[in-house]
């Protein structure tokens, strides 16, 4: 009773939010703006991650190009400390885990509103391309507003994703046509609207289609014996569509809103197992949501308001036409009702506060008979207190979460609730150097996902919450070298502890069930450097690297196997690096990403290990004007060297392949 008088409490607050923007108010970008009385500074994402409390990476439309990257999964792979689950070809799932945490602990969040699966807890990044993308940014701890949803502050790591926004600049339609097609029979040709109505209102509309054939060849290591094989039942067909507005409201208000569909059907290629990767399994997903968030600020700049709601639905339909008496058939459907308010308040010219509270329901429905039809009530608090002088940042945040489990047939997981504190501090250690010291302690906890909690006989309600500890501590350093020559690094080390993890074990020979038991220690060290060189206005090379170590270990059971050896998938030694050279003819990048050896088991046993790899890639482009409109030409060679890897064991991944993108705006 108590947590449902909470939530009615912070309902109550949320109204009161609105009632404050009564005065006179003008909007503030917070992706660009620091928070300064009367001063809006305008800030270059380098500035941002530089004087970030906390480890920051920012790719704008830009980055994206020139790094030679053309999925989501190609951008992550360079960013220090992440973990990509890919299991091949375009349209495979892939998901990201930060730190040596699972991908669980990663939040994603699109056009500033977070998403959400409640039945696996891992977002598959495979349902957004980067056609539509203006900026991706990763960041792990809290972020540097104060003006944020208490729903970002529950992850370990959080991605934003946002999209290509329509302007208010002129009022003249605007149109972007694209069509990229590449080996193994990918096609997808991208289509974009956008239009400021008038000062006031702008929308924008997008879509597309993606065809993927799949049948990519492979080398087969058995023993001693290399067969070349080819995948097969790797075909998808999947589209997306996505309408966007802006509207200034009143006289300063601002309300953005976002329509998003994606349906996607796909063949699930098998695991590849000595000479056999047969497989009957089939895929249908589809999800819809709309969303809104509306921002104002007052006239002196001291209260910010910021409200935000989604309304998410998500149906999977599984196939496996392979068992008997389709025993695995399976329908899944997932629905979220979400509402958000933040006020955030500058008590003096050095002094910030602010107060969130989120609340979102979620359910569950399956065909089986085994299904329990779980839901939970989620009600999330925060308190945020910032100190900003000119060469010193401090943060501070305590965040209250209860939930509140259900279920309507069988037994409900355990209902929970906890205060988690985090704080994070930056120092310029010299007036006129960009040069800072950070530090940042976050602790937090992740519920257990439907899954964990209500699968059949795998699944367990008296499971407790993970806990996680996160220490950093780093710095980052911009300097004009010479007149032609800058250049940005940031090194940051990190200590992880977790507690009460979530793993399975065989309850008897033919059955496994989850359960809290594990311990994790994760230590390690990231670094990336960006340089520039300028050689005329026209002219520059553009060198982008970062290396991260990673030392995560079981210490759970001093008796097992497993103990003190490196978790399954996580790599101790991953680089990148790419190489840019912008011109007045053809734009040139070479790109390398790499990884050392990693296990599938977490005991290591023999014959469970994958090779560690570097992966190659070359992209040209060439951007033509032609009178009021521009045409922009590139080309990919990817896995330039044909080697062959895998991200998870016997899934390989396509060898040398070849894009080739055409893009037409006007």
């Amino acid at each position: 009773m108590h947590k449902r008088i909470g939530m009615l409490a912070a309902l109550w607050a949320m109204s009161y939010f609105s009632s404050l923007a009564a005065a006179p108010m003008i909007t503030t970008d917070t992706l660009v703006a620091k928070e300064l009385q009367g001063v809006e500074i305008v800030e270059t994402p380098r500035t941002r991650e530089i004087q970030s409390n906390v480890p920051l990476r920012i790719w704008n439309s830009s980055d994206l190009l020139q790094r030679g990257v053309t999925d989501l999964s190609d951008v992550l792979q360079r960013i220090p400390g992440t973990n990509l689950r890919d299991y091949g070809g375009a349209g495979s799932m892939k998901t990201l885990g930060v730190r040596g945490f699972g991908a669980a602990h990663t939040g994603v969040k699109f056009n500033g509103v977070m998403l959400n699966e409640s039945q696996t807890g891992a977002v598959d990044l495979s349902r957004y391309t980067l056609n539509n993308v203006g900026v991706l940014q990763l960041s792990v701890g809290d972020d540097q507003d104060v003006l944020v949803s208490a729903r970002q502050l529950v992850s370990v790591a959080v991605l934003s994703i946002e999209t290509l926004r329509a302007t208010f600049d002129n009022q003249q339609p605007h149109l972007s046509t694209q069509l990229r097609f590449g080996s193994f029979g990918l096609i997808n040709p991208f289509l974009r609207y956008e239009q400021a109505l008038n000062q006031r209102f702008a929308l924008s509309a997008s879509g597309e289609y993606t065809y993927y054939e799949g049948n990519y060849p492979f080398l087969l290591r058995n023993g001693i014996f290399i067969t070349h094989e080819r995948r097969t039942h790797n075909r998808m067909n999947e589209g997306r569509g996505q309408f966007d507005f802006a509207w200034k409201v009143g006289q300063n208000g601002r309300l953005n809103g976002t329509l998003f569909y994606h349906n996607s059907y796909k063949l699930l290629p098998g695991m590849v197992h000595f000479y056999s990767a047969l497989s009957g399994e089939k895929l249908h997903e589809g999800n819809a949501f709309a969303q809104l968030q509306w921002q104002q600020s007052s006239d002196d700049g001291r209260w910010r308001v910021r409200m935000q709601g989604k309304w998410n639905w998500f149906a999977t339909h599984y196939r496996d036409e392979l068992a008997t008496g389709n025993v695995h058939d399976a329908d899944y459907n997932q629905r979220e009702a979400y509402i958000s308010g933040a006020v955030s308040y500058q008590v003096a010219t050095q002094v910030f506060v602010s107060y969130a509270a989120d609340y979102f329901f979620n359910n569950l429905s399956g065909s089986l008979n085994t299904d329990v039809r779980p839901y939970r009530h989620s009600l999330l608090q925060s308190l945020t207190g910032k100190y900003m002088l000119p060469r010193f940042t401090a943060i501070a945040r305590l965040l209250l979460s209860v939930y509140d489990n259900g279920a309507h047939r069988g037994t409900a997981s355990k209902d929970a609730q906890k205060l988690s504190p985090s704080v994070s501090l930056s120092w310029q250690v010299l007036p006129a150097e960009q040069f800072y010291l950070r530090a940042a302690y976050k602790n937090i906890f992740r519920m257990p996902t439907f899954n964990e909690n209500y699968f059949y006989h795998f699944g367990s309600p008296m499971l407790k919450p993970e806990t996680t500890q996160q220490y950093t501590l780093g710095l980052t350093w911009q300097h004009q070298l010479t007149r032609m020559w800058q250049a940005l690094f940031t090194l940051d080390g990190y200590m992880n502890r977790v507690g009460n993890q979530i793993v399975a074990v065989p309850y008897n020979m033919f059955v496994w069930t989850n359960i809290n038991l594990g311990k994790v220690n994760s230590n390690g060290l990231e670094l990336t450097t960006q340089q520039t060189l300028s050689l005329t206005p026209r002219q520059q090379f553009m060198f982008y690297a970062s290396y991260s170590f990673q030392h995560t270990v079981n210490r759970t059971d001093v008796t097992t196997d497993s103990y003190n050896k490196q978790i399954a998938y996580i790599p101790k030694h991953t680089t990148a690096a790419s190489l840019t050279w912008r011109n007045p003819w053809v734009n040139l990048s070479v790109t390398a990403t790499g990884m050392s050896r990693r296990w599938a088991t977490h005991a290591h046993y023999d014959g469970t290990d994958l090779n560690g790899f570097w992966n190659v890639g070359f992209s040209v482009h060439r951007t033509f004007p032609l009178h009021k409109a521009v045409l922009m030409v590139r080309g990919d060679v990817k896995n330039l060297f044909g080697q062959q890897y895998e991200f998870v064991a016997n899934y390989p991944m396509p060898r040398i392949n070849y894009q080739f993108t055409m893009n037409y705006q006007f």
